[in-house]
């Protein structure tokens, strides 16, 4: 003979939402602890040489270069620093939304580019791209030339 209990037996169920709501804030949690363990302090880097360097296309773009010696070339043609940001803002005057790519020899000093982009930025261009060998083009193995 079988006694029934009082308590009405209901069959046990897994609850799916409140799983899913756990994981989300776990998941949220680990990235922000993540994000916060960034230190944000420079390193000794080559930078001429890149991986994930992308071929642009280089139609109607304006080439600004600065050697080892600090010198600013406009488009092959070596100027002083004055003449380039006349000849900058008379090429910004004809077509504003121009690319420009900002090449810097490996052993120039850092400041040499940083005063030519600020020329680049008065004058009003802000489609700045830095040139740069990416290793496969330089030969290192294990090199790839990205997407």
């Amino acid at each position: 003979m079988r006694v029934s209990s009082p308590i009405p037996h209901k069959k046990a169920r897994i609850e799916i939402i409140p799983l899913i709501d756990i994981m989300f804030f776990l998941l949220a949690s680990f990235m922000m602890v993540s994000l916060s363990q960034v230190h944000m302090k420079g390193i000794k880097v080559n930078l001429p040489t890149g991986a994930s360097g992308e071929t642009q296309s280089k139609r109607d773009y304006i080439s600004v270069s600065v050697d080892s010696g600090g010198n600013p070339y406009f488009d092959k043609k070596p100027v002083t620093y004055d003449e380039l940001t006349a000849i900058l803002a008379r090429t910004h005057s004809e077509n504003p939304d121009a690319k420009v790519f900002l090449r810097g020899d490996r052993d120039t000093v850092h400041g040499n580019v940083i005063r030519v982009l600020d020329i680049l930025r008065s004058v009003g261009f802000y489609k700045i791209a830095f040139e740069i060998k990416s290793q496969a083009a330089v030969g290192v193995p294990g090199g790839s030339t990205g997407p």
